[in-house]
């Protein structure tokens, strides 16, 4: 199954940081995809490892208009 959609990953930190940026960047049209490798272990029964964080994904197109935001988020305007 493949969509031709590229997705790229904007942002990387907690869970609670992820949820603010993805309620501003969806609240602008940008759609988001999140991925939480350590959730995912958990609940596949495995344990351990580090920590890297949830990650935040937007399509490759709109980059462009979530950059800025993500800036804004992280202070960097």
């Amino acid at each position: 199954m493949k969509s031709g959609k590229k997705y790229i990953n904007i942002y990387t930190g907690s869970m609670v940081s992820v949820i603010l940026l993805k309620g501003i960047l969806e609240a602008q049209g940008i759609g988001t995809i999140t991925k939480d490798g350590n959730e995912s272990g958990r609940l596949a029964g495995f344990s351990g490892g580090s920590y890297g964080g949830v990650q935040l994904f937007v399509m490759e197109a709109d980059r462009e208009s979530a950059l800025p935001l993500v800036n804004e988020f992280e202070g960097k305007s």
